[in-house]
């Protein structure tokens, strides 16, 4: 069987083909600044790669042109939306209503789009565009909903629970659910692999680090704390997120601004974070570019987001009572020497010791990037929750 898995972030799409019987990815892609200037989806299959530049304001363009990807004469690798036997989308809220993968229906449906979208504003109503979208070329594929919220479920309850009155924690479900999981899981699970030990044996705090970015402690194999809460909106500043913000302040902005509640969350997750910050982009690329340029903001905006990545790093070092690996993953942890050296210098006394020339390089896998006599190691691992995401699709259907 092969399993499309459809990976969508608040401003990118990823995408495998994946063939179950071999766990190999038969084709792959993804689109790029979504709703940003220069929209691009880069796509490989059939042993070729094509670089499809158009303009994609929306994730259900996004996915059209995924889907039409996979048929294209030059890279495809089917001729029929047939040939795909089950759609895996990762949803990144679930709140009190999913436990685990489920099987989309129509009252599924109903209930993702009526119940969780205020979780996840940028991210839940993007997955069920690309969701309507496929079920719109393939009304007969079963779909498969996963939840980022999954991993995050072994957390005590003194790590999961806001200091607000426990009835209404019980009664409308108000409490921290974390995102990312399906990355935190597969990368904790790698780093394991490649230090020889057993899951159990390791404190590892993992930073998965994008457009939306969060910290996971991971001890023996379990998540204990994470940075993103009720929402994807704590935790770290982000590309247009606020992160962690006082919520008297946030009032405070309301009135002065003139904005509703509703138009206060808008502005807390579409208008601030690096974006709002460095007044140029929330891209991190952009950013570094205009930092080398001199502007200003756009190293603060750099600056404010390693030193909060910096702070969790060394505060789940402490919930744990120790630390044997940091792992950097996702776009920007995957592909910003200069994040992870902000993100670690300073952290010397926890036996971090990064080595710059191995930090400086690109490579393909797990890329060791502290020295070799660091007490702690720190690990490059290009995450894949593509395949976990296949993996529990195709063990519901």
């Amino acid at each position: 069987m092969k399993v499309l898995v459809i990976n969508a972030g608040s401003s990118s799409l990823k995408y495998q083909l994946i063939d179950m019987q071999t766990e190999k990815v038969v084709a792959k892609g993804g689109c790029e600044r979504i709703g940003i200037p220069g929209s691009v989806l880069k796509a490989k299959g059939n042993g070729n790669e094509k670089t499809y530049e158009k303009d994609m304001p929306n994730h259900k363009v996004a996915i059209e042109l995924v889907l039409h990807a996979l048929k294209d004469d030059g890279i495809g690798v089917i001729k029929s939306m047939d040939e795909i036997g089950a759609v895996g989308h990762r949803i990144v809220a679930s709140g009190e209503y999913f436990k685990k993968t489920t099987l989309v229906t129509p009252d599924v449906l109903k209930t993702l789009e009526e119940k969780t979208f205020e979780l996840a504003p940028l991210h839940n109503p993007a997955a069920a565009t690309g969701l309507r979208a496929c079920i719109e070329v393939m009304p007969k594929t079963p779909m498969a909903l996963v939840f980022d919220t999954s991993f995050h479920a072994t957390m005590p309850e003194k790590a999961y629970l806001y200091g607000i009155a426990y009835e209404d924690y019980k009664e409308y479900g108000v409490r921290r659910y974390g995102a990312h999981g399906t990355s935190h899981k597969f990368v904790s699970a790698e780093a394991a692999k490649y230090l020889g030990k057993k899951p159990e044996q390791l404190k590892i705090v993992t930073c998965h680090l994008g457009n939306g970015s969060s910290i996971s402690a991971v001890d023996g194999g379990k998540c204990v704390d994470t940075s993103m809460g009720f929402t994807p909106l704590a935790g770290v500043m982000m590309g247009t997120r606020s992160g962690d913000i006082d919520a008297s302040a946030v009032e405070f902005l309301a009135r002065k601004k003139g904005l509703s509640h509703s138009e206060a969350v808008t502005y807390l997750n579409k208008k601030c974070g690096v974006a709002g910050i460095s007044g140029v982009s929330s891209d991190f690329r952009d950013l570094d570019d205009g930092a080398k340029q001199g502007n200003a903001r756009c190293a603060l905006a750099l600056d404010m987001f390693n030193y909060q990545t910096k702070k969790f790093v060394g505060a789940y070092a402490a919930a744990m009572g120790g630390l044997a690996c940091i792992v950097f993953t996702a776009g920007i942890g995957e592909n910003s020497p200069n994040v992870r050296e902000g993100v670690v210098e300073g952290l010397e006394f926890l036996g971090v010791t990064l080595e710059k020339n191995e930090n400086a390089k690109r490579v393909d896998g797990i890329h060791e990037i502290s020295t070799k006599d660091s007490k702690v190691k720190v690990l490059v691992i290009p995450t894949n929750e593509e395949l976990v995401i296949a993996r529990e699709t195709a063990a519901l259907l």
